[in-house]
């Protein structure tokens, strides 16, 4: 839920519209690709993850909550978890559900084999839910890891979260105590009277939208929970606002990109899902299996893929130091010669299915090169349109030509 947050004029900044873009780094399991992210070492002292994840999703106007809807078979809150999964100063992420949840949330950690995350039920309330996050933490201090320093709270519905961001909110909860996401008022904020008249408006450079990721070390936020009022767990919803009310402890804010919106509409559920697509089929990665013919149609199409805006990386096989493109990746062509290539297949199917990559569809054409030398671009456009659509209908498909 958003909130509003006064600024003072020395970090007002433009007034930008919040809409849905292409996040930079979703889904990209390499460090963030803007060289502000940090190396693993720069972040030296537990860091955790709490997704409150136990709301009916109302406005969407579905039966199923939004966190469970479906993108491209896979539910929304499992593409959040992995986006924090893909950091690896990251220790745990825990996720709190509704008590009748709970089963659903585990076999969605099984199905998807997410390993960083414990599941606790909620409460009945926002606040409430996030108390019983910060309290499952509190059971694993005598852990390995121990307690965490830093908690990172975030909505599960908010998938688009960039590392370069959840380090900026860490490191400034870590010097300050807490730190939160901001941005720029899209819509004027007026008050009204009691008869629905107008009664003033707000100077619109002067506010932010409270977002998410927040960042609290984790003895203010617990210190917080503890001190906060029954009536802040009924109808409170701003962490932040807990903390400086209850700690004294004024949140560094960060400005944050428009990609930290909100599934909050059924028609956000398509966006997110459009998003989605467009950020998988970004790359690809051709396996020649070491022909000749297959590595010059392979140069080739490097050129005609680049055309359609899509990345393309050339290797032999998936062994040795290759192994990286399966994270780098979500798409494999495998090239082939003739039947006696099978064994090169079948050891790239099971590269893949070990990376965890085939929950997502990725695309797998065989041919032969030499049919295709004379159609490069036809190539390059029907295996884009089978990546871009995702379509599950071909999962496990063999195209051959």
């Amino acid at each position: 839920m958003q909130e509003l947050i006064e600024m003072k004029p020395s970090v007002m900044s433009s007034d930008e519209p919040d809409r849905p873009r292409q996040p930079g780094t979703f889904l990209n399991r390499q460090t963030g690709k803007s060289g502000l992210a940090p190396g693993k070492g720069d972040v030296d002292f537990p860091v955790c993850v709490i997704l409150p994840a136990g709301g009916s999703g109302e406005r969407t106007g579905l039966l199923t909550p939004k966190q469970f809807c479906l993108l491209l078979s896979r539910p929304l809150i499992s593409y959040t978890i992995q986006t924090f999964e893909r950091v690896s100063w990251i220790q745990t992420i825990v996720v709190v559900v509704a008590k009748e949840s709970m089963d659903l949330m585990a076999g969605i950690i099984q199905r998807f084999r997410h390993t960083k995350v414990r599941v606790v039920p909620g409460g009945s309330t926002r606040h409430r839910s996030i108390r019983n996050g910060v309290l499952a933490l509190k059971e694993d201090e005598r852990s390995t890891a121990g307690r965490p320093k830093v908690v990172i709270i975030h909505d599960a519905v908010r998938p688009f979260v960039e590392e370069d961001l959840l380090y900026k909110i860490t490191m400034a909860a870590r010097g300050q105590g807490a730190a939160g996401a901001i941005r720029p008022l899209v819509s004027t904020v007026i008050a009204t009277t009691s008869e629905g008249y107008l009664d003033h408006s707000l100077e619109r450079a002067k506010y932010r939208a409270s977002e998410m990721p927040q960042g609290f070390a984790y003895d203010v936020i617990h210190q917080a929970y503890e001190r906060c009022t029954e009536a802040d767990f009924d109808f409170g919803t701003e962490c932040l606002h807990l903390v400086l009310q209850y700690c004294s402890t004024n949140a560094k804010l960060v400005e944050g990109p428009p990609t930290l919106w909100k599934v909050t509409y059924k028609r956000d559920l398509a966006a997110a899902e459009s998003i989605v697509k467009d950020t998988l089929s970004q790359s690809l990665c051709m396996i020649t299996g070491g022909c000749e013919h297959a590595r010059i149609l392979a140069d080739t199409l490097q050129k005609a893929f680049f055309v359609l805006q899509m990345e393309l990386d050339i290797i032999p096989d998936l062994t040795g130091d290759n192994v990286r493109y399966l994270f780098k990746s979500w798409n494999f062509i495998q090239f082939s010669i003739n039947d006696s290539a099978l064994d090169t297949i079948e050891t790239t199917f099971q590269a893949v299915e070990a990376a965890n990559q085939s929950l997502l569809y990725p695309v797998v054409v065989v041919w032969d090169p030499e049919c295709w030398e004379r159609s490069v671009s036809k190539v390059a456009e029907m295996t884009s349109a089978l990546i871009r659509e995702r379509n599950p209908v071909f999962a496990g498909q063999l195209l051959q030509a």
